[in-house]
């Protein structure tokens, strides 16, 4: 659903996950003017293209949103500081830090006279009180009030999200906005802390093969309930939603709900293996349930992520795989060609 081709499009947090991913799609569909922005190195990014203008910048600094956002048509600001379950429960300051980041894009983006601007919110938003179950209830967006957000990081969405609405109310900047129901896939965060679940169960999966081990660690009962949505899918919604005239926060993830335990089971039968688990109930868990619940993006949109969940980790696992041979071979960087053939 391009738009334009000639016009230019920021991407903040490029140097990522998902932004690394949204850059690759924008190339794909015809883009040929985009600013990638990270603060990391460039030689650090998951991805990265010769074609595009890569900025390495620290987008808690004001002037360099404005340096980011400068002659911008359109910026998708992807960038914060985030990662798994562990990074965002023991970083809290760190997470609402990201507020610079958002609000320094906004004011940069008026002053730039961008036309219009993506923020990516997270279902971590959502009331706590109303994931206490372990029977996955699918939460809609009226369930983000009254506000009881994830400490530290869901108050830091949340807080972003209304900024953008109020901007768009008073600088008249078309702005829309998703929440991100835990995005996974190839070219993400895999080990070190920030990693999410279905990277790190891969990844332990995987060490389990390749040591012998035959056990695996769970953090929390593995009761906790998920539905994980894979990085094709986030990357159409995200170009489906900024296309929209869907003005309010809306969910973006898959409604496909799975316990810990299932998410290991299915990695388990990938890898041909199968593992004892010990359950270490100490470990930062998140909630004990959260699945998206899709019935506004499916009456908008006519679609909703549809990836099945073995699909993706098929895909996930391949990639992992590799890395982590690349890395236990002394190999430095990211592997960049994904042999189908790896497992």
């Amino acid at each position: 659903m391009a738009q334009t081709t000639s016009k230019l499009i920021v991407v903040t947090g490029a140097g990522g996950f998902i932004g690394g991913n949204l850059v690759a799609d924008l190339r794909r569909r015809g883009h040929e003017n985009l600013r990638a922005v990270d603060i990391k190195p460039i030689d650090c990014w998951y991805q990265h293209f010769d074609d595009v203008e890569n900025l390495s910048l620290d987008l808690n600094v004001k002037e360099n949103c404005e340096t980011a956002a400068r002659g911008a048509y359109e910026i998708y600001n992807l960038a914060a500081n985030m990662g798994g379950m562990g990074f965002i429960e023991q970083n809290k300051a760190l997470c609402m830090l990201s507020v610079l980041i958002n609000t320094h894009m906004l004011q940069a983006a008026v002053k730039s006279a961008a036309t219009r601007f993506f923020y990516s919110s997270s279902a971590c938003v959502y009331n706590a009180d109303r994931q206490r179950t372990f029977t996955a209830p699918s939460l809609t967006e009226e369930d983000a009030y009254p506000a009881l957000c994830e400490d530290g990081y869901g108050w830091e969405k949340l807080f972003s999200e209304r900024m953008c609405r109020h901007f768009s109310e008073d600088f008249g900047i078309f702005t829309r906005v998703a929440r991100f129901h835990n995005v996974y896939g190839p070219w993400g965060t895999w080990y070190g802390g920030r990693e999410k679940a279905p990277a790190a169960i891969c990844r332990k999966v995987i060490e389990a093969k390749l040591s012998g081990a035959s056990k695996i660690e769970i953090w929390g009962s593995g009761n906790q309930t998920r539905s994980f949505m894979f990085i094709d899918d986030c990357v159409k919604g995200i170009d489906l939603i900024m296309n929209s005239d869907i003005a309010e926060p809306i969910n973006l993830g898959s409604s496909e709900a799975v316990t810990i335990n299932q998410l290991v089971d299915i990695t388990e039968d990938i890898a041909g293996i199968k593992l004892e688990r010990v359950y270490n109930l100490e470990a930062p868990k998140g909630v004990n349930g959260r699945n998206s619940d899709n019935t506004l993006i499916k009456k908008y949109l006519g679609w909703e992520p549809n990836t099945s969940l073995r699909a993706g980790l098929e895909a996930t696992y391949r990639w992992i795989y590799q890395q982590y041979l690349a890395q236990k071979n002394g190999e430095s960087g990211v592997i960049r060609e994904l042999a189908a053939t790896a497992m």
